[in-house]
């Protein structure tokens, strides 16, 4: 990608993922939008990555797809949006989902529509005092895609997703809070401290069991009883033989604080 909209870095084991592209409160491009995906796919593989942290620059945290790039009365062959679908959204928000590291959204503004399922589609989400939520496809004539009808219901439940996606009304970040979809609100100026503060101990947690972790939360809803319950058996199973899990109960026997190395 040619434009530098997208900055990162990977320091002390975690990865900053930055949106930059202010002037449009960081709305993806389609190079955006698939840059931001591979990079997520990166920081999952790569065993010295162990924690993400994304956020955005200006007064937006994303605006969600940038739809000035595309004419709304172009000609489509049958199949070309669902396609697009697959391919772009809703496979970045999959890659969120799917990533073996803890993603933290550091939400720092508008997170609207894709923007707002990017971060709903996150581990942890804190959210600056200004932040606000929008599900802006209604706004538009559109049904909400990345994922959003999927994520929203497991979140806040139906009724309240209903709520949301029908009337359009921008949700701010303490509202967003006590429904659920922030973990954490904090003074503006405390949001670039706050996140990398909670990516640092994550940093230094067993990351193979916060990943196994992550799925068997992720699927839970999905699953009946039986299902998790194997699940669950065969994570244990998986996660005892990490070099983390030997190090966590010989830590416990020695009564010393335990040093995790990620595998």
């Amino acid at each position: 990608m040619p434009e530098p909209w997208i900055r990162h870095r990977t320091e002390q084991h975690v990865t900053h993922l930055t949106l930059d592209r202010p002037e449009s409160l960081n709305a993806l491009t389609p190079d955006m939008r698939d840059r931001l995906t591979d990079l997520l796919t990166d920081a999952s593989a790569d065993p010295d990555v162990r924690a993400v942290v994304l956020t955005g620059t200006g007064r937006g945290f994303c605006a969600g797809a940038d739809l000035r790039g595309g004419a709304a009365g172009e000609e489509r062959t049958a199949g070309d949006v669902a396609r697009t679908l697959r391919l772009g959204a809703q496979r970045l928000i999959a890659a969120v989902l799917d990533c073996e590291k803890p993603v933290i959204a550091a939400v720092n503004g508008t997170a609207a529509g894709l923007g707002a399922h990017l971060a709903f589609a996150c581990d942890l989400v804190l959210a600056a005092e200004s932040a606000r939520f929008i599900e802006v496809f209604v706004r538009r004539a559109l049904v909400p895609d990345g994922g959003g009808a999927h994520l929203l219901p497991r979140l806040v439940g139906p009724q309240r997703a209903k709520e949301l996606m029908f009337l359009g009304d921008a949700l701010t970040a303490p509202g967003a809070e006590r429904l659920g979809l922030v973990n954490r609100v904090v003074p503006d100026g405390d949001l670039d401290k706050t996140a990398p503060e909670w990516a640092a101990r994550l940093a230094v947690a067993p990351t193979r069991a916060l990943a196994l972790t992550k799925q068997l939360v992720n699927a839970s809803l999905d699953t009946d009883r039986a299902t998790a319950f194997a699940a669950e058996a065969a994570a244990q199973e998986i996660n005892m033989t990490t070099q983390d899990a030997h190090e966590g109960l010989t830590s416990f026997v020695e009564r010393r604080s335990p040093r995790y190395r990620g595998r």
